[in-house]
């Protein structure tokens, strides 16, 4: 099942949830626990995030060696537990980061055996310690390269053959900034980049998460003055507490309204704090799809009661 064949169908708005792998060395379990408990609102696609491995230097009995290092792995193999344990529709995300073109082939590959419809295509962020994105050798700079090599790929044409082989067929997500990527140098430069993904062959766009119906509005208007028509979701995070609150502007370079600011700060208690949060962010979903959106993407962030209780303030019991 594709995101573009759900919002053509358009029966009901979609909801699509994402999750982070568990971290290494940790069961599977908690995180499938925390998403059958929303299997109750019908989600159309769970997300799995990826990051790239970083390598560091180890001393070990004398001897330096180089070690390939990430904390979160398994992104293929939640994915595949999802549709098999909890028969859903799951996303892998797919990065330039730490992968060659030819490394992201046979991923891909991978993934089209796996039976997986879609992809989630980003750049990745920077190594830790490293203030900027250095793409590996034969690898993609930007999030563009990547989504036109799994056109590509729908098109027959791989990168390591040189006759025409069989095609893919994958619906390509990619991301998308209404305050734009901290990177850019403004606005206008940074729907440039999304204008080129789009242009190389994403089918649909996930926000960055927001906390504004008008950012929304303002991006999606911005797309369509440029003549691109392409579904946009938008992304949302759950808000119970005013401390975690705090992170997100430096950590995502994104603006937090006032008047959400000011209803966690006159909260007395934790149980106000998360009730003013979640009634907050749930006015915010339904101003979203009363503005036009498709859907909704919930970074769940690996709580599962801080989305049902969102999704239950916002739509009961029912789902969206």
């Amino acid at each position: 099942m594709k995101v573009t064949d759900v919002i053509r169908k358009g029966d009901s708005k979609l909801l699509s949830l994402e999750i982070v792998p568990p971290t290494r060395g940790y069961s599977l379990d908690e995180a499938l626990d925390h998403t059958e408990q929303l299997m109750a609102f019908r989600p159309d696609f769970i997300n799995v995030t990826t990051h790239q491995p970083h390598v560091v230097l180890e001393e070990k009995n004398g001897e330096v060696i180089r070690l390939q290092k990430s904390n979160k792995c398994g992104t293929v193999g939640v994915c595949s537990a999802l549709k098999h344990r909890l028969g859903i529709e799951a996303i892998p995300h797919v990065i330039c980061g730490g992968n060659t073109r030819f490394d992201i082939e046979d991923k891909l590959i991978d993934l089209n055996y796996l039976g997986f419809d879609n992809l989630f295509i980003v750049r990745g962020d920077p190594l830790p310690g490293h203030k900027t994105f250095m793409p590996p050798r034969e690898g993609h700079e930007y999030a563009s390269g990547l989504v036109r090599q799994a056109r590509n790929l729908n098109e027959g044409l791989y990168t390591s053959i040189q006759e025409k082989g069989v095609p893919t067929d994958f619906c390509i997500g990619v991301a998308g900034y209404p305050e734009k990527h901290y990177e850019s140098f403004n606005r206008n430069k940074d729907l440039d980049h999304l204008s080129e993904k789009i242009e190389a062959g994403a089918h649909f766009v996930i926000t960055q998460m927001l906390f504004s119906a008008t950012f929304y509005i303002s991006f999606v208007d911005e797309l369509l003055k440029r003549g691109l028509q392409i579904p946009v979701i938008p992304g949302i995070k759950p808000v119970t507490r005013l401390q975690s609150l705090k992170r997100i502007p430096g950590t995502f370079h994104i603006e937090i309204p006032q008047r959400l600011v000011s209803s966690l700060e006159a909260a007395r208690t934790p149980a106000e704090e998360a009730k003013a949060g979640t009634e907050y962010m749930a006015r915010l979903i339904r101003d979203l799809l009363d503005a036009g959106a498709p859907g909704i993407h919930i970074f769940t962030m690996g709580s599962g009661k801080s989305t049902q209780r969102l999704l239950e303030t916002a739509f009961g019991k029912g789902g969206i």
